[in-house]
């Protein structure tokens, strides 16, 4: 016989039996791959000089290890080197072949076979249809589903299984669900197999239908069938169905089964039963890392972040090692919270377990970072990642959108294209999200275009962030447009067009909105009433709000959380009902927050309560915002009330806490660059044009009616007041864009802050005289000027 080139002379003359021999074969789970290589070619040659080279057993057990160490080279010499080769030679090395090598060569091998004369097994079949199906590969698959014909194993239940599970693979449902249909006999598996096949494959009605079809059948479930079936009952959220599988499963004793306990906590949470999976876990005699995994990500994908972490904590307390999942999960419920010091405690945790590697736990870390507005941190890991993947760019993007960064979104995104990095749906919504924010409305067409000519306009969530997007820069006709074209609508995409109308003073359209959504059986969530009785605040329907923030308890059975309350405080106190706000503030079932206060103080100030703002201001100082914007607020209401002594204790106290007034901020677009003016700023290159143009506007708007409010200004003479006024931010701008844009075109002014009733009242005779639209979106909402008359109504 011929030996494999690799063999040595043997270098001992005495050797064991064949069956100790057998045994000195290593083990492929006891060595690496060097030492177990290693260890053969130090065996072979006494293997060889005793002679048992010849034996069949000792060539498939070769060619076995060989394969599982990788080294296909010396497999196939092995196998070459025999000269009478047995059939199941051929059968071992064309599931080597299968399991370690391409595709082509597997093909290859059993060409072949074919060519020697070997008939093939059933198992050959399921070599090829499993690397098939692996390799995504369906004309080859097709062709050894002919074979599997043509070689008389059509009536073969294993072979048919292997057949069927290739299509499943492939997602080609409907030829897997014929092949099922043709077996002449099924059993356990069969079922299973394809049960799981639909519910992996997005067809979880069809699962379930087949899973009673198999209890019709007498089929009786094991504990792989329910682990099988229950992520089509998650998919479609029938908790009645999961219940009944449930309690099937408890009569048949599986509740010691870990995979299938697992599946339950997965099925209650997607079916909103936290509380049951919670009692599964916590009943659970044995747990698994999955089983901590799907308490920890089923708790943060539903939002109840504090208990997704104490679960993480009571992981690492058992001295459970937390997985990625684990991780991730736990980074996801910081984020929500928003707590800094518990994502460090994972950030160091990540570091600790060298972890800092997996691009998917840094674009966590990402999210987290961004959320928790430490952008500086985000964009550290961003720019120290080597490996970055689309998603770490959306992180990113998304991070400086979030927090405000809009150029530094807007920038990454065209660092992202010059790189030739591929975007994607999620891509788009990120720097959508940011053009929002900036409200200007040629890139929000630029991106509107890039979303149309890469396809992915129709995808819904996409289209959404469009419709907000248009909404945030005025164009709420064209946000509408979007609306009614969409083939699918989310609840998020009702809710975004809701919240457009309502910030756009449109309050009937608004709730028409909501009318038409209980009409298409959507189901509203608390962000839609949020929105809806928003919306009812900015356009004065009192009674309308209230009946939404009672519906949303007793008819949808939503609890309410802190902005809910906020915004009936605003809907109650901009119609004048300060004392019912107060009532309602005092019984609310938790402490008012700072944006409930924050909500009440505005309303006295525009009401002129100083008695009941200062009762507010002390509850709300006792909060200890930390931003100056309440402090503000406060001293205005005093001006107002021409108190100036206690304007002046606010100031002092502003003073010794280090509190800044945020100063205000407008921007316009002037032929695709954006222009920032500041209150009081001269270091525009047309300032001093700027100025004299607001100057002679002036005369001409005091000539048309307008009478400047200087109530808010102490210590100064009048014509200082009027000049002080005359340099707000938002005025720079207008006066800024209407001399440099033609009489057609409509101002379109974002200012950081709310618009004060000077500048507001300036504003509709400035679009009187002038015959000009000025659109202005302040913090709250957006304010139409046309003809002397504001779409708010002077309700804002």
């Amino acid at each position: 016989m011929s030996l494999p080139p690799f063999a040595l002379h043997p270098s001992s003359s005495t050797f064991p039996n064949t069956t100790t021999t057998t045994t000195l074969i290593p083990s492929p789970t006891l060595f690496d791959h060097r030492t177990s290589t290693k260890h053969l070619h130090q065996i072979l040659p006494l293997i060889i000089k005793n002679g048992f080279y010849n034996q069949h057993l000792f060539h498939s057990k070769l060619i076995n290890l060989f394969f599982k160490y990788g080294t296909i080279k010396e497999a196939s010499s092995v196998f070459e080197s025999v000269e009478h080769k047995q059939d199941a030679l051929y059968h071992t090395m064309l599931k080597g072949y299968a399991k370690n090598s391409t595709l082509c060569d597997s093909f290859k091998f059993y060409n072949r076979m074919q060519k020697d004369e070997v008939k093939p097994v059933v198992y050959d079949f399921a070599y090829l249809l499993q690397l098939c199906g692996k390799k995504l590969e369906l004309e080859r698959g097709r062709e050894v589903h002919g074979q599997v014909i043509v070689n008389g194993f059509e009536y073969n239940l294993f072979s048919m299984i292997g057949v069927m599970d290739f299509y499943v693979k492939c997602g080609e449902i409907d030829d897997a669900y014929k092949v099922f249909e043709r077996m002449s006999e099924k059993d356990l598996v069969a079922w299973t197999s394809l049960v799981a096949g639909f519910a992996q494959t997005g067809f979880p009605r069809r699962a379930l239908d087949l899973f009673f079809q198999m209890q019709e059948a007498g089929e009786k479930a094991d504990s792989v069938t329910l682990v099988s079936v229950l992520p089509a009952v998650a998919d479609i959220k029938d908790l009645r169905i999961g219940k009944a599988i449930h309690g099937y499963a408890l009569r048949l004793g599986y509740e010691s089964k870990v995979s299938f306990m697992n599946a339950l906590l997965y099925m209650y949470f997607e079916c909103g039963c936290e509380r049951i999976a919670r009692l599964v876990f916590e009943g659970m005699s044995s747990k698994c890392i999955v089983s901590w995994n799907t308490m920890i990500d089923g708790y943060a994908q539903i939002g109840k972040s504090e208990e997704a972490f104490a679960t993480f904590l009571k992981m690492l307390d058992e001295g459970v090692e937390p997985t990625r999942v684990a991780v991730m999960a736990a980074l996801h419920a910081c984020a929500d919270l928003g707590n800094l010091e518990r994502g460090k405690f994972v950030h160091n945790l990540v570091i600790q377990m060298k972890l800092d590697f997996e691009v998917s736990v840094m674009n966590s870390l990402i999210s987290m970072y961004s959320k928790c507005k430490r952008v500086d941190a985000a964009s550290s890991i961003f720019d120290n990642l080597k490996k970055k993947t689309n998603v770490t760019w959306n992180a990113m993007i998304l991070g400086y959108a979030q927090n405000g960064y809009v150029n530094e979104a807007i920038s990454l995104f065209c660092m992202m294209q010059s790189q030739d990095i591929k975007l994607d749906c999620f891509t788009l919504v990120a720097v959508i999200t940011a053009l929002a924010d900036l409200s200007v409305n040629r890139k929000a067409k630029g991106i509107h275009g890039l979303a149309v000519r890469t396809f992915m306009d129709n995808d819904v969530f996409v289209a959404t962030a469009l419709v907000d997007m248009y909404a945030k820069c005025g164009a709420i006709q064209t946000a509408r447009k979007l609306f009614d074209m969409m083939q699918e609508r989310h609840v998020i995409t009702w809710n975004a067009m809701i919240d457009g109308y309502g910030t756009h003073g449109l309050g009937k359209e608004a709730l028409d909105l909501f009318n038409d959504l209980k009409k298409e059986a959507v189901l509203p969530n608390d962000t839609t009433f949020l929105s809806v009785i928003s919306a009812c605040s900015h356009s004065g329907f009192l009674e309308e709000g209230l009946c939404f923030f009672q519906s949303m308890k007793e008819d949808y059975g939503l609890k309410p959380a802190m902005d809910h309350y906020s915004a009936v405080v605003d809907l109650l106190g901009r119609s004048g009902k300060l004392d019912d706000a107060w009532n309602f503030i005092q019984e609310m079932p938790i402490k008012p927050g700072i944006t409930v206060l924050g909500a009440l103080l505005g309303a006295c100030k525009i009401h002129k309560n100083v008695k009941l703002g200062e009762k507010a201001a002390d509850k709300l100082f006792e909060l200890d915002p930390d931003e100056g914007g309440y402090h503000v607020l406060l001293a205005n209401m005093y001006a107002s009330a021409s108190m100036w002594d206690k304007v002046a204790k606010v100031r002092t106290a502003m003073e010794k806490k280090g509190l800044q007034k945020t100063p205000g901020c407008s921007l316009v677009e002037l032929r695709n660059e954006v222009h920032a003016f500041y209150s009081g700023s001269t270091n525009h290159p047309q300032s001093r044009r700027i100025y004299a143009f607001l100057e002679n506007l002036g005369d001409k708007i005091r000539d048309a009616g307008y009478v400047p409010d200087t109530d808010s200004i102490h210590d100064v003479e009048e014509d200082v007041k009027e000049q002080l006024l005359n340099s707000h931010s938002e005025r720079l701008a207008i006066a800024f864009g209407l001399l440099n844009t033609s009489h057609s075109t409509p101002i379109h002014v974002r200012k950081n802050l709310r618009v004060c009733g000077d500048c507001h009242e300036a504003t509709k005779y400035m679009s009187l005289v002038t015959g000009r639209e000025i659109i202005v979106r302040d913090l709250r909402r957006f304010h139409h000027f046309k003809n002397g008359i504001c779409s708010c109504g002077n309700y804002w």
